[in-house]
């Protein structure tokens, strides 16, 4: 069995990382052939495979990456949501390539950002193959928005997009994009194909879409090697990262600290709540807590937090990370929009309970009081109750195994991958 996955790239986002854990997984299955196809490659794996290889090609992907971006650019609400809409009217074909004429199964994942367009995707389902795809964001069934929030537009069409075009109109451009979509999803192509939801919440969110309401819709999460992404001693990893072994360390980690949708305001705003409660009551706990912050920041962001920080910067080692996470007493998470986050499950893999709003599939993970603490959306106040409940109230050790546990249960990548051989098997 020939497996295609797709993606528009092998190292940025959540998407390529589970992407490339589902190849890692497929790799080692006796009778699976498994590659990946991304528009540009910059991890040395000989199963992925690149569209643009020389400099002229990679200019041109960055190209169709820049047209699409100005395209949108007047349309945009304003400029904070400028890469959340994709309008996806330019792209490359790959209908021809070698690895997608061979391929027995086509997995999509996510391939926006001038990788495939709207008439590629039809260029696909034209080739009669069956084709999986697995979302990780809304795109798929919406009018190019990659979360719709509160808006429910998608269950009938698309249009009067308040939360992301600057003149929402019954035929503005989520109703165009929303159209040509409706256009490309025909009856014939039901049948080969699988949508699947990363998590129980988006994969009920495409079955109320009229878009994908036909298809067969499945719910399989992302895998996680737990046996990389394990507990570690707490000491020791602190050492390894020269961070303090005894304070009340929280962990906040993203690719980039000021992207809106991450929440660092309401986290920041949740410790100015939590310093107020900690001075109050025990003054020693207020000296007790420090925060680690992993991935891109600026020194000026970090200095207005109310508790020493320790800004690791962007990590790309593997074994660092896990340590970083091992080393925390708790993670947060106040993302106010997500689907199936990777490090909510690699935090808990590592033994850390988890702190996080009640949005997207977050509710699947982390199970109240149990492996960490769920916080009222957007609440700044039980954000901070959550951090102050995890470190100074609960059974710490109690909460460690069971978010362990959760990961072994549900994530793993054995259970995972049997999930998805069931779905291929079904199509072949």
């Amino acid at each position: 069995m020939k497996i295609l996955l797709i993606n528009t790239d092998d190292s940025m986002g959540g998407a390529a990382i589970a992407c490339l854990r589902l190849l890692a997984v497929l790799e080692h299955i006796e009778g699976i052939e498994v590659n990946i196809l991304v528009q540009e490659k910059k991890r040395n794996n000989l199963n992925i495979n690149a569209i643009a290889n020389s400099w002229i090609q990679k200019k041109l992907a960055f190209t169709r990456f820049a047209l699409e971006r100005l395209y949108f650019r007047f349309f945009e609400k304003n400029e904070q949501i400028r890469f959340a809409f994709s309008p996806a009217n330019i792209g490359i074909d790959i209908s021809e390539h070698r690895l997608v004429q061979e391929a027995d199964i086509i997995h999509l994942h996510w391939i926006n950002f001038g990788f495939l367009s709207i008439n590629t995707l039809e260029k696909l389902f034209k080739l009669n193959k069956p084709i999986v795809w697995t979302l990780h964001d809304m795109w798929a069934f919406t009018g190019g928005c990659h979360h719709s929030g509160d808006c429910e537009n998608y269950q009938i069409s698309c249009g009067n997009c308040n939360q992301y075009l600057r003149n929402p109109a019954e035929n503005d451009l989520s109703n165009k994009v929303w159209q040509r979509k409706n256009t490309i999803f025909k009856p014939e192509f039901i049948s080969k194909t699988t949508i699947v939801g990363c998590s129980q919440w988006l994969t009920n969110r495409a079955k109320k879409s009229s878009l994908l309401k036909d298809f067969s819709v499945k719910s399989i999460p992302n895998p996680l090697d737990t046996n990389l992404f394990s507990p570690q001693n707490k000491a020791e990893a602190r050492q390894k990262l020269g961070l303090p072994i005894n304070k009340k360390l929280i962990l906040f980690v993203a690719a980039k600290v000021s992207v809106i949708w991450k929440g660092f305001s309401y986290f920041q705003e949740s410790l100015e709540i939590l310093k107020s409660k900690v001075s109050t009551g025990c003054e020693t706990h207020n000296q007790d807590i420090e925060l680690v912050i992993l991935g891109e920041s600026d020194e000026a962001t970090i200095q207005k937090l109310p508790f020493k920080a320790h800004a690791l910067g962007k990590i790309f080692d593997l074994q660092q990370i896990v340590s970083v996470y091992a080393a925390a007493d708790v993670f947060v998470i106040p993302s106010i929009q997500e689907n199936l986050p990777n490090t909510i499950m690699e935090a808990m893999a590592c033994g850390t309970p988890v702190v996080g709003f009640e949005v997207g599939g977050i509710p699947e993970m982390i199970e109240h009081r149990e492996n960490g603490f769920l916080v009222k959306y957007k609440s700044t106040q039980n954000f901070a109750e959550g951090i102050n409940w995890v470190l100074f109230e609960a059974n710490h050790a109690e909460l460690s195994k069971n978010a362990r546990q959760k990961v072994l249960d549900n994530y793993s990548e054995k259970v995972v991958v049997e999930q998805y051989l069931e779905v291929y098997r079904s199509l072949i």
